[in-house]
């Protein structure tokens, strides 16, 4: 059976629309690409450049009948309003993170596409991570018996981009940035756990009004911690991932890595104490090499088109949304509980 395209357009002509956006909707049979919308016409010029039809106002690309999706890439705190004029005419909305600003803009978009018949939902991209899957398959087949603490971090050393990322008006900083990934990665690894507690701080060691760093710390019932972490002033990073369960530890250390994992196989009841510094211990010992075993989790490479193919699926009503309502409403509580937190510096407990 031949596919039937989705016209699809694009407002906002920035980096995620030329780098990754374009890129799918031109390259994907599902999709037919009808052209791009940007206020800068600097940005329009790129995309006669690279070969798009370019629309001369958003009014023109909403009136357009063969375009059935708007993919919306414009600053945070234009999501809502840029979704809400698609919505209303109409259009299938694939919206960048951060979907929104707060609880509250996310509920009016979530109304407006009830009432409108048509998909919202958000370009959570990261799930598609090759070192997010490889963790994610490792926790969910056991590898590691009962995980208990999950570690994810991110680390740079460049700061936040020059523009309207460092204003905290417009949804500037890294838990609207980076964090709003994490959190959802987080959300999907405690899987059905119920979030019980959020504490964070946040860094600004560039000197700016928006944070360049943060730390979070999900806690989930039956004891699950999410530990998640940005900085953009780093030189030496952390392991993007650090997880502990039962049977065993994962470390992952950058994006295209393979996991290693460290699993025991008995109890070393020999252990003998070993000299630590001006001191012994015997906690602390190495264990001996039959009380483990060691394996190489090799690095997964999803394919991050599948969230277009899906997309497809679901506004040809041929599968479910990927990124749900439900979902979104999750990742923006936790998302509010760490602004919260970090402004109260208190740990929240009604999430």
């Amino acid at each position: 059976m031949s596919l039937r395209p989705v016209g699809a357009a694009i407002i906002g002509f920035g980096g995620v629309a030329q780098y990754h956006h374009q890129r799918w909707l031109r390259e994907l049979p599902e999709f037919d690409l009808r052209g791009v919308w940007d206020i800068n016409p600097a940005k329009l010029v790129k995309a006669q450049q690279d070969g798009i039809a370019v629309y001369r106002s958003e009014a023109e690309l909403l009136a357009d009948p063969a375009v059935e999706l708007v993919v919306i890439a414009v600053p945070n705190d234009d999501h809502l309003p840029v979704s809400l004029r698609a919505m209303q005419a109409g259009k299938h909305v694939l919206c960048e993170k951060p979907v929104t600003l707060n609880s509250a803009e996310l509920e009016t978009a979530l109304a407006a596409a009830r009432q409108a018949g048509v998909i919202f939902t958000v370009d959570q991209n990261r799930r598609w991570d090759g070192d997010f899957v490889t963790v994610r398959k490792a926790i969910e087949e056991g590898c590691l018996g009962d995980v208990y603490q999950i570690e994810s971090r991110v680390y740079g050393s460049r700061g936040i981009p020059g523009d309207w990322r460092q204003k905290k008006a417009r949804g500037g900083g890294m838990v609207l940035d980076w964090g709003i990934h994490l959190f959802d990665q987080a959300m999907l690894l405690a899987q059905t756990r119920r979030l019980t507690s959020v504490f964070a701080a946040f860094e600004y060691a560039w000197g700016g009004e928006c944070e360049d760093g943060f730390l979070a710390r999900f806690t989930y019932e039956g004891g699950l911690t999410c530990l998640a972490e940005v900085r953009t002033n780093n030189y030496i990073p952390m392991p993007r991932w650090y997880v502990s369960g039962s049977a065993g530890t994962l470390l992952l250390r950058d994006w295209d890595d393979d996991a290693a994992v460290v699993r025991i196989k008995c109890e070393d009841a020999d252990a003998l104490p070993v000299a630590a510094a001006s001191g012994v211990t015997k906690t602390m010992a190495p264990r001996s090499a039959g009380t483990i075993e060691q394996l190489c989790l090799p690095h997964r490479t999803p394919d991050v088109g599948d969230l277009f193919r899906h997309l497809y699926k679901a506004i040809r009503g041929l599968g479910p949304v990927d990124i749900t309502g439900d979902q979104l409403r999750t990742t923006m509580r936790m998302t509010e509980a760490v602004f919260r937190s970090a402004q109260e510096n208190r740990v929240i407990t009604d999430v």
